[in-house]
C-alpha cells in the first residue's frame, strides 16, 4: 500500500505540488481574521468558580480594572509645591482617559472636617502652586495619618504617590479599547515627565496587565519565530548537507505554520501569549517528519538507488511510523483541551492542526518537490550512520550496565518530584524586560501592591451596614488583616465611618470610633454622600440597598500558596469571630492562585486518556502487546525525570508546567515509535535476533532521531527566551523532557527490549525442556 501511494505521489508530482500549495493558500487566507485578546480573564473558563465570584463582586460594585500612575519625585518629597502641582495636573487630566470612570489621588482625596455644626468635604489639595509652607505641612499631616491614603495613594514616608484611574471598558472591541487606553496613559505619563522634570512616572494596574499580554504575544512572534527559522536552516544545512532537502523542509515548515494560523483565524480562535507560541512549536515539530523521510531517502541514494527508487523506499519504510508519530503527537496536544485555562486549549488545538498539516505536506509535497529539484548525494555510508553503528554496538555490549544504571538514574530523579511546590506569582508571568513588570515591582516596593483579596461583607438586610454591631465586626476584621505580615493596606467603610464620627463631634480625636447608634451612622453616611462630587461617590464600596460593603486588602507580592493560606486564615477568623460576615474571597489574585491546582487536576484526566489512546495505538501498530506496553516506560519517565530535576534546581511549578506532561507525551513517543518500527522490521522482515535488530535500528534511524531531537530541543530552548514566563518555563521544561527522552530511547529502551527477549527465550527454553521431560 505504501509503495502504491509513493508511486502515485511521484508520478503526479506537479499536480501534488500545485494542489497542496493551493490548499495551503486557502487555509492561510483565514489569517486575516486573527485577533489578539487583551483580557486576563481569558485564562479562566466560563465555569471557573473563582471567576464567577469575581464577576459577581464587580456586578455588585464598580469594576476594579484600573491604571495606576506611580509618581516618584526625584527629590524624594511628595509634599512640595512642584510635586503636588504635577499630581494635581495628572489627576485632572486623567478624567480624559478613554473609558475612565473614577480618578482617585492624593490631591482630590475628599478630606472632611467640621466647621461649627457643618461637615466640610473638599479636595485635600487645591491650587498646589499657591500653597504656603503651613498649608503644605497641614496637607502632609492629614495625608500621612489617613488610613485610606497611606500604602494606597501615598507611601508612609511621603516619597512616592499614586493616581488611580478606574477603567470601565464597553467590551465591544477589546482588541482596540485596551491599546487605546494604554497609548493614552503612556502619552499622559510622558507629558508629566516633560512638564515636571522632577517627577518620574511608572504605569501599572489591571488595564496595563491586560495590555502587556498582547504586546508579549506580538513580541514573541516577531522575535522568536524568525530566530527559530534561522537556527533550523543552519542545523538542517549542517546535518543533512543536502541543499534541496533543506529548502523543501523549510517550505513544509512555513506551509504548516501558515495553514495552522490561517485555520486559527477561520475558527475564530483569539491569540493569547500561550497560544502565540504555536508557530515556534509547529516549526520544531514539523521538522521531524521531513527529516525521517529525507534521511531514508538520502540513505537509499547513498546505497546506490536513483532518486525515484530512493524516495519510494523511504516512503515505504517511513509512511507508517510518520503517520503514527503524527497521530500520537496530535493526541498529546489535543489532551490540552482538558486544561482549565482556555489559552492552553487553544495552543493544543492550533499545534494539532499544524502537526496534521505537517504530516500531509511531508508525505505529499516534500517527496514531489524532491523529484523536481536537483539532488546531489555521493555514494557510500555516511559518517552519521557509521557513528550510530558504533554507538549501537556499544549499547548492545553494555546493555546490562546501561539498563541498571539508567534505572537507578530514573528512580533517583523521580524521588525528587515531591520537592516541587505548586505556586504562581502572576506578576512574574512577565520578566524584567517588560515595562509592566518593572513598574509593578517599583510600585510594590515603594507604594502599594497589585495583589488584592476582596470580600463583599453582608449585613443581612437593606441598610444593615449602618448597624453599629456590623461596623464593629468589619473594623475588627480590618484590624486582624492589618496585623498580618502579608498586608500592605486595608480599604473598608469602617475607616470612613470613624472619620465622620470624629468630624461631627467637633473633630475630637476621642470620637475616632464607630457611631453608637444606627440612625446616627445612617445620617452621617447620607450627609457625606450628598457632599461628594460627581465621580467620587461610594458606589465602589457600598451596594445599592446598603446591605453589603466591599472590603479590599492590598498585599505584598506573595505567591499563590501564600495568598490561599492567608485567605484560609481569614475564613477561619470570620467563622470564629464574625460568622455573619463569612463570604468567599474574590479577586484576580485569588483566581490566579487557584488556577494552577485546578489545571493540574483537569490535565490529569486528559493525560491519562492520551496515555491510554497512545498505548492502544502502539500495541496495534507494533502488533505486540508486550513490546507496545513496555515501550511506554521510556515514554512516561522523561517527564517524571524532568520534574525531578526541576524539583532539585527550581522547586516551583505553576500554570505553564501543569500542561507539560500531556503536551510532551505525544512528542516523546515519536522517537520510540521510529526506533521500534525499525526494530520490529529487522526482527520480522530480516529475521534478526534482538541485538542485531538493535544495531539495525540505530544504523537506519539513529541519526534521524538525533537530528529531530536536537532541533526539537533547540526549538523549545528558543521558546524559553520568551519574556512571557508561561512560555519560557514551558519551553525550558519541554526541552529538558525531550533531552531526557532521547537519553531514555538510546540508553534505556534498547536494553529493555533485549531483556524482554532474554526473558521470553528463557521461558521458551524452560517450556521446551519441560515438554522434553514429559515426553
Amino acid at each position: 500500500m505504501a509503495e502504491r501511494y509513493a508511486n502515485f505521489i511521484l508520478k503526479w508530482r506537479w499536480l501534488v505540488v500545485i494542489a497542496t500549495t493551493v490548499l495551503v493558500l486557502f487555509a492561510a487566507s483565514g489569517g486575516r481574521w486573527i485577533e489578539f485578546t487583551t483580557d486576563y480573564r481569558v485564562f479562566f473558563s466560563e465555569e471557573n468558580p473563582q471567576l464567577n465570584a469575581f464577576e459577581a463582586l464587580q456586578d455588585t460594585y464598580t469594576k476594579n480594572d484600573n491604571v495606576l500612575f506611580v509618581v516618584a519625585p526625584k527629590s524624594g518629597k511628595v509634599f512640595t509645591r512642584e510635586s503636588l502641582a504635577g499630581i494635581e495636573w495628572l489627576t485632572n487630566e486623567s478624567w480624559q482617559i478613554p473609558y475612565s470612570l473614577r480618578v482617585d489621588s492624593l490631591t482630590n482625596f475628599q478630606h472632611t472636617y467640621a466647621t461649627e455644626d457643618d461637615l466640610v468635604v473638599e479636595d485635600l489639595v487645591v491650587d498646589a502652586r499657591a500653597l504656603d509652607d503651613a498649608a503644605l505641612r497641614k496637607i502632609k499631616e492629614v495625608a500621612l495619618q489617613e488610613p485610606q491614603l497611606v500604602n494606597r495613594l501615598v507611601s508612609p514616608s511621603g516619597h512616592v504617590s499614586g493616581v488611580n484611574v478606574t477603567i470601565q471598558l464597553p467590551g465591544v472591541d477589546e482588541g482596540r479599547e485596551v491599546p487605546e487606553v494604554a497609548a493614552f496613559v503612556r502619552d499622559l505619563a510622558q507629558q508629566v515627565r516633560d512638564n515636571y522634570p522632577d517627577l518620574e512616572v511608572y504605569l501599572t494596574g489591571i488595564s496595563m496587565l491586560n495590555n502587556a499580554f498582547p504586546e508579549a504575544s506580538k513580541t514573541d512572534m516577531q522575535n522568536l519565530v524568525p530566530l527559530m527559522f534561522l537556527i533550523v536552516i543552519l542545523l538542517l544545512a549542517l546535518l543533512l548537507r543536502v541543499i534541496s532537502g533543506t529548502i523543501v523542509t523549510v517550505l513544509v515548515i512555513l506551509f504548516s505554520i501558515v495553514a495552522a494560523m490561517g485555520m486559527t483565524g477561520w475558527l475564530g480562535i483569539r491569540l493569547t501569549p500561550p497560544s502565540s507560541a504555536a508557530p515556534t512549536i509547529i516549526l520544531t515539530i514539523a521538522i521531524a517528519d521531513c527529516v525521517h523521510i529525507l534521511v531514508g531517502f538520502i540513505g537509499a541514494m547513498r546505497a546506490g538507488a536513483d532518486k525515484y527508487a530512493a524516495m519510494t523506499e523511504s516512503l515505504r519504510i517511513n509512511l507508517q511510523p510518520v503517520f503514527l508519530t503524527s497521530i500520537t503527537t496530535i493526541i498529546g496536544f489535543m489532551s490540552m483541551n482538558f486544561s482549565d485555562a482556555p489559552p492552553f486549549r487553544d495552543l493544543g488545538n492550533i499545534v494539532a492542526m499544524g502537526v496534521a498539516a505537517a504530516f500531509i505536506l511531508s508525505v505529499s509535497f516534500l517527496p514531489a518537490m524532491m523529484m523536481l529539484l536537483p539532488v546531489r548525494i555521493s555514494a557510500g555510508q555516511s559518517t552519521g550512520s557509521q557513528v550510530m553503528a558504533r554507538f549501537g554496538d556499544f549499547v548492545v555490549r553494555r546493555r546490562t550496565g546501561l539498563f541498571w544504571g539508567m534505572a537507578a538514574v530514573i528512580v533517583f530523579l523521580l524521588a525528587f518530584i515531591p520537592k516541587n511546590e505548586l505556586n504562581d506569582v502572576f506578576v512574574e508571568y512577565f520578566d524584567e524586560t517588560v515595562d509592566f513588570r518593572r513598574a509593578t515591582d517599583f510600585a510594590t516596593a515603594n507604594l502599594t501592591g497589585i495583589y488584592q483579596i476582596e470580600y463583599s461583607l453582608p449585613a443581612g438586610e437593606a441598610g444593615g451596614i449602618n448597624e453599629p454591631a456590623y461596623l464593629n465586626s468589619v473594623e475588627r476584621f480590618a484590624s486582624w488583616y492589618q496585623e498580618q505580615p502579608e498586608t500592605l493596606h486595608v480599604n473598608t467603610i469602617s475607616d470612613v465611618m470613624k472619620r465622620l464620627n470624629k468630624n461631627l463631634h467637633g473633630d475630637d480625636p476621642a470620637y475616632y470610633r464607630m457611631p453608637e447608634q444606627r440612625d446616627l451612622a445612617a445620617q452621617y453616611l447620607f450627609l457625606y454622600e450628598m457632599s461628594l462630587p460627581y465621580g467620587l461617590d461610594l458606589n465602589n464600596q457600598i451596594n445599592l440597598d446598603k446591605s453589603a460593603t466591599r472590603f479590599t486588602v492590598t498585599l505584598k507580592s506573595i505567591s499563590s500558596n501564600e495568598i490561599l493560606a492567608l485567605d484560609q486564615r481569614a475564613q477561619q477568623w470570620l467563622k470564629a469571630n464574625a460568622p455573619a460576615l463569612q463570604t468567599p474571597a474574590a479577586s484576580t489574585s485569588i483566581m490566579f492562585a487557584y488556577i494552577g491546582a485546578r489545571n493540574i487536576t483537569s490535565m490529569l484526566t486528559g493525560t491519562v486518556l492520551a496515555l491510554i489512546l497512545i498505548s492502544l495505538i502502539l500495541v496495534v501498530a507494533l502488533r505486540s502487546v508486550k513490546v507496545g506496553l513496555a515501550s511506554m516506560i521510556p515514554n512516561l519517565v522523561p517527564a517524571g525525570m524532568a520534574f525531578g530535576l526541576w524539583g532539585i534546581f527550581v522547586g516551583q511549578v505553576g500554570l505553564a508546567l501543569s500542561v507539560v506532561i500531556g503536551m510532551t507525551l505525544g512528542i516523546v513517543v515519536d522517537d520510540t515509535v521510529h526506533f521500534l518500527s525499525k526494530y520490529q522490521r529487522a526482527r520480522r522482515e530480516q529475521g534478526m535476533d534482538a541485538p542485531d535488530a538493535i544495531r539495525y535500528a540505530f544504523t537506519t534511524v539513529g541519526m534521524a532521531l538525533w537530528i529531530t531531537s536536537l532541533v526539537l530541543i533547540v526549538g523549545f530552548l528558543v521558546l524559553s527566551l520568551s519574556a512571557f514566563e508561561l512560555n519560557s518555563s514551558m519551553g525550558l521544561m519541554t526541552a529538558l523532557t525531550l533531552a531526557l527522552a532521547l537519553a531514555a530511547d538510546f540508553l534505556f529502551l534498547p536494553p529493555l527490549l533485549m531483556k524482554i527477549e532474554e526473558k521470553r527465550n528463557e521461558t521458551d527454553s524452560t517450556r521446551t525442556t519441560a515438554d522434553s521431560s514429559s515426553a
